[in-house]
C-alpha cells in the first residue's frame, strides 16, 4: 500500500506545474486506505482524526483537497504529506512549527535531504521534551517539598498540645522566653552559658517550625504549652 502512495505522490507531482513537495521524508502510512484519490471520511477514519481537523490543515495550507461532486477527495501527494504531518502532531510538534517544516520540505532537492531536515526537526523537539521533563521534574519536587512541609507542621508540636515533644529544660525555658526574659536573662536564670541557651531557644524555635522566638512564643501560647 505505501509503495502505491509513493508511485500516486509521484504521478501526482508530475501533473502539477509547481510542485508543493518534490521530496518528503518517509512517514507511515495506515494500512487501510483505499487506492487513488481518499474521501474525507476515509482520511479521517484511516489517520484517528476528525473532518474538522483536515479542515483545519486546509486553512494552515499543509494540505488541499479536491472535489468530486460534493465530496472532498484527496490526492496521494496530500495523503503523503498528511502522512508526515501526523507523524508530528503525535511527536507534540506545534502546527507553526509543522508549517516551517513544509515549507523547508519544498526546497529539499533529494530524498536525503528531506530525511535530514525531519532529522533536525525531531531532534528539536527531542530538547525541548527534555526540557520540559526536567522542568516538570522541578515542579514536582517542589510540590512534594510543600506538602512534606505541611505534613510536617501538622505533627508536633502542633498535635501535641501538652508539650511532650519538649525536654523539662526547654520547657522552662520557653516559659523565660514567654515571659519576654532575654537570653543572656535565661541563661543566668537557668544556670546556662550564653551560646547554650541560645542553641536552647532555637532548638524550641525549630520544633515549632517558626522563624523566630516570638512565633515560638506565639504558637505555644496558642498550643496552650505555655501561659502568659
Amino acid at each position: 500500500m505505501a509503495e502505491g502512495y509513493k508511485q500516486g505522490f509521484a504521478s501526482d507531482l508530475a501533473t502539477q506545474t509547481r510542485p508543493r513537495h518534490r521530496f518528503l521524508p518517509s512517514a507511515a502510512l495506515p494500512a487501510d486506505l483505499p487506492r487513488g484519490r481518499v474521501p474525507i471520511a476515509d482520511m479521517a477514519n484511516a489517520f484517528g482524526v476528525t473532518h474538522r481537523t483536515l479542515h483545519f490543515y486546509e486553512e494552515k495550507g499543509l494540505i488541499s483537497a479536491s472535489r468530486i461532486g460534493l465530496m472532498r477527495v484527496y490526492e496521494p501527494g496530500d495523503v503523503m504529506r498528511m502522512a508526515v504531518i501526523n507523524a508530528c502532531r503525535e511527536a507534540g510538534m506545534a502546527v507553526a512549527v509543522i508549517q516551517d517544516l513544509m515549507t523547508d520540505l519544498i526546497e529539499a532537492d533529494s530524498q536525503e535531504a528531506a530525511e535530514a531536515l525531519f532529522r533536525d526537526a525531531l531532534v528539536t523537539r527531542k530538547r525541548e521534551l527534555s526540557a520540559e521533563m526536567s522542568t516538570l521534574h522541578r515542579q514536582m519536587q517542589q510540590v512534594s517539598d510543600l506538602l512534606d512541609r505541611e505534613a510536617t507542621e501538622d505533627r508536633p508540636l502542633n498535635d501535641n498540645q501538652s508539650g511532650s515533644a519538649l525536654t523539662d529544660q526547654e520547657l522552662r525555658c520557653l516559659a523565660l522566653m514567654a515571659a519576654g526574659l532575654s537570653t543572656q536573662r535565661i541563661a543566668r536564670t537557668l544556670d546556662l552559658r550564653d551560646d547554650t541557651a541560645r542553641s536552647l531557644e532555637a532548638g524550641i524555635i525549630q520544633k515549632f517550625h517558626a522563624n523566630n522566638r516570638f512565633q515560638a512564643i506565639a504558637k505555644a501560647v496558642m498550643l496552650g504549652v505555655v501561659q502568659v
